[in-house]
């Protein structure tokens, strides 16, 4: 394929995109629910060259389940549940994305790879020396106490917690840069992608979770994505969301969006890794960034829907 001149697109799906609120997360409703986000996803392949990241959230929660209700199994370490649900879950986009690509175009055809990825973190991240990324099942107060890991109490009750280390860079982003010039769409990097630390001339894998928007934006940046997209379950940024001053702000800039973090406008469990990504992303030179819904991905494209952030006022 020649290359050609579109813009490049980045969109990243949070694990709501698979599982909704109040439902049980089986495969025909992860399926179902894929169905709009990649229905707007395969309008906008013909605009632009297309990145897709993804959570995995609970589907990394469902195989961790499995290995604590299996006494008799040999547990897997998180870097090879990661790789896991990497596949699983590149191979449920790639199929709906494939079949709403068809259904809009059936003689254009838009080649789709899924890539397992591979994202370098430094052994000296502080975030090793103090875990705080909940993963897996609810504990019981017996399992707590005999649990190997260290664990802490949320919202939800006891759980074992991770490190969430930075991401220093995607060990793929050249073969991401070269099936992109070569008009692939790309699926990738998925739940953060899997954690490795460099030992000599090879990558070893660390228990870890890296946050999928962090290491969204830095492969933004180092592909050279003219626009990042941020899709989750809510219409956008909201200041005092929740709260009597509920509001959304439809315009942001990268000024604002930083005064507003170090007020503390935005939680780092919920909206904060978003906003922190989208600045990121602006300040190393990204031309513009959004975050918006999943039924509004579209729309916020357009500059119709979602929080439209960009680096200047």
């Amino acid at each position: 394929m020649l290359r050609d001149d579109r813009k490049t697109l980045l969109l990243a799906f949070g694990g709501n995109a698979l599982i909704r609120k109040g439902q049980t997360g089986t495969i025909d409703e992860q399926f179902e629910n894929l169905r709009l986000p990649l229905a707007q996803a395969a309008t906008l392949a013909h605009e632009y060259r297309l990145i897709i990241t993804h959570g995995n959230g609970p589907q990394v929660g469902d195989l961790l389940l499995r290995q604590e209700c299996c006494g008799d199994s040999r547990p897997l370490p998180l870097e090879i549940l990661v790789a896991q649900t990497q596949g699983q879950i590149g191979y449920m986009i790639e199929s709906t994305l494939d079949t709403e690509l068809m259904h809009l175009a059936p003689l254009d055809h838009r080649p789709l790879v899924s890539l397992l990825s591979y994202v370098v973190v430094r052994p000296s991240d502080p975030a090793f020396l103090h875990p705080t990324k909940p993963i897996g099942p609810v504990l019981d107060e017996e399992r707590v106490s005999l649990a190997p890991y260290p664990v802490r109490k949320t919202a939800k009750g006891w759980r074992r917690v991770v490190a969430s280390p930075e991401p220093v860079t995607i060990v793929e982003k050249q073969e991401i840069s070269r099936l992109i010039d070569a008009g692939f769409i790309v699926i990738c990097c998925g739940g953060g992608g899997i954690p490795v630390v460099r030992e000599g001339r090879r990558f070893c894998g660390v228990d870890a979770v890296i946050d999928k928007d962090l290491a969204s934006a830095k492969l933004a940046r180092e592909v050279g994505v003219d626009l990042f997209v941020v899709a989750t379950d809510v219409a956008g940024v909201y200041l005092d969301y929740g709260g009597p001053g509920e509001r959304l702000l439809k315009d942001l800039t990268v000024t604002q969006g930083r005064e507003l973090m170090e007020a503390g406008a935005f939680p780092a469990g919920s909206m904060g890794p978003k906003v922190l990504a989208c600045l990121r992303f602006l300040e190393s030179g990204g031309g513009r960034a959004v975050i918006c819904s999943i039924e509004h991905i579209e729309e916020a494209v357009a500059g119709r829907a979602g929080t439209q952030i960009v680096g200047s006022a």
